[in-house]
């Protein structure tokens, strides 16, 4: 059932004005003002999502919500930022009802508060379809100590935070064209639960910011696929790496999948959907950088070492310590 349609100004003031921080103006205003603090930098991050191509349609809103808000927070734990706030632009398809709207802002503004990540503004506009979101993250970190992509040097110890893969085979799982697959019927129902939570809800590593601050030499979110995107941070920096492809870490959930159907394993490392922090240490500061991870309840894994060779692909590594090469590094925006 729907409610009666609101003007724009009317759902601003119902569902997202209550979500807005000092900097937004109770959302009065066309635009934001916020303070940076003193000798910090501004880091800006932006995300879109697409019903059909980053999300399901029939999602919980909320879900959607939390999850537009979550990529964009993943971008500044890679960076080691503190949230400042964020802004949001939402496209709503013909027939949207207030009690999808209302339930979107709730999920949004539970993250919002649990993340101290405040609404400072947006917009909302009508499109045929299909919903499309985009949200602008701003964070801050003391001058000189954002772990840009560019940073990675040779002899670099190259970490991987989480497990890899749980979003890429979870989405298969929600696929129609894995209902008949042999490996998700050898899953347990608490794996498969685990895995789809994984592609519906990323869990941006923000606790890892202060350890990326202090120790890491170069940053960046695995959003796309681990293969591809440890690819571009390598090649933006000048360097190559070997990569140990059996030090990857897997979650129970995914292991059990890659065992069932090892050609899952590909999935795993190039699908995308992680959400998880690339992180290149200089040896001498690897030991603070783990202690200050598992002090934080990040789990961070060593997969391998950058070296000289500009323009070199990475080298990985198979478990028998063999160079192994892939058909695509990662997920395709185009």
């Amino acid at each position: 059932m729907s409610g009666p349609r609101l003007t724009e100004d009317e759902l601003i003031a119902t569902c997202f004005a209550p979500l807005a921080g000092p900097g937004g103006l109770r959302l009065l205003d066309d635009a934001a003002l916020i303070t940076p603090p003193a000798d910090e930098e501004i880091v800006v991050t932006t995300d879109a999502l697409v019903a059909g191509v980053h999300f399901f349609g029939d999602d919980p809103p909320g879900a959607i919500a939390k999850k537009a808000l979550r990529v964009n927070l993943s971008d500044l734990a890679a960076k080691g930022a503190e949230p400042l706030g964020f802004v949001i632009s939402l496209a709503l398809a013909p027939k949207w009802e207030i009690e999808w709207l209302a339930a979107f802002a709730g999920g949004l503004g539970e993250d919002a508060h649990a993340y101290s990540c405040p609404l400072l503004g947006g917009d909302t506009v009508k499109t045929p379809g299909p919903l499309t979101l985009s949200i602008t993250a701003l964070g801050s970190v003391p001058k000189g100590r954002m772990a840009p992509r560019t940073g990675v040097q040779a002899g670099d110890r190259i970490y991987v935070s989480g497990t890899i893969g749980d979003a890429a085979i979870g989405l298969k799982l929600r696929l129609a064209e894995a209902a008949d697959a042999p490996w998700r019927a050898g899953l347990g129902e608490q794996d498969r639960a685990f895995l789809l939570d994984r592609f519906l809800l990323p869990q941006p590593r923000m606790a890892l910011r202060a350890a990326m601050r202090a120790d890491a030499r170069a940053g960046m979110d695995v959003s796309d696929g681990l293969i591809g995107d440890l690819s571009k941070m390598l090649k933006v920096s000048g360097v190559s790496a070997t990569i140990e492809l059996a030090r990857v870490p897997l979650s129970p959930a995914a292991e059990a999948a890659v065992r069932a159907s090892p050609d899952l394993f590909e999935v795993a490392v190039t699908g995308g959907d992680d959400y998880e922090v690339l992180a290149s240490v200089d040896p001498e500061a690897a030991a603070a950088f783990e202690v200050q991870a598992q002090a934080a309840g990040v789990r961070v894994t060593a997969i391998g070492t950058a070296r000289g060779g500009a323009g070199e692909p990475p080298v990985f590594l198979d478990f028998r310590g063999e160079p192994r090469q892939f058909a695509r590094g990662s997920f395709s925006h185009f």
